[in-house]
């Protein structure tokens, strides 16, 4: 089983002629990845609302040295667990939480542990405001989005 530099499980694609790995924590994790297996750092779209990969250049992952994008138009934005942005907005969204269930102390720190402990979360904005926090492999089949993430293809054998 491939794992990711925080030991979670990499999906594996079989396409035509390659193999593909994607669910890399970091853009560093899959150049070390492609380094290791001597493969090749590519795009890989989910652009139907499923989950079908498609190799593609559209979000521009390599060139920007980016792990994971989600385009689902203007009016939302997806923050994942590794953007700087992130924190700000769990801490946010937890106050909230908190406010709303009128929780004591240690059930709003249990309720932080939820977030935290979330399988690589990722945070979703409408409008600039917090919506829900979702999954990077929930975030295929929501808001028409469109998935982007690094990975790294291997020569089918």
């Amino acid at each position: 089983m491939e794992t990711n530099a925080f030991n979670q499980k990499l999906n594996r694609y079989v396409l035509d002629d390659q193999i593909v790995y994607t669910g890399f924590s970091s853009f560093k994790d899959a150049e070390e990845c492609a380094q290791k297996k001597d493969g090749n750092l590519v795009e890989v779209g989910f652009k139907d609302g499923n989950d079908n990969p498609e190799i593609c250049q559209d979000a521009g992952l390599i060139d920007k040295k980016l792990h994971f994008f989600v385009d689902a138009g203007d009016e939302y934005k997806f923050i994942h667990s590794s953007n700087p942005g992130f924190r700000k907005y769990a801490d946010e969204l937890q106050k909230i939480k908190a406010s709303n269930d009128k929780t004591s102390p240690d059930e709003r720190y249990f309720a932080n542990f939820e977030i935290e402990n979330i399988e690589d979360p990722i945070i979703v904005l409408k409008n600039d405001h917090l919506e829900s926090v979702t999954s990077r492999e929930r975030s295929k089949y929501l808001k028409h989005a469109k998935v982007y993430e690094l990975g790294v293809s291997l020569p089918k054998s």
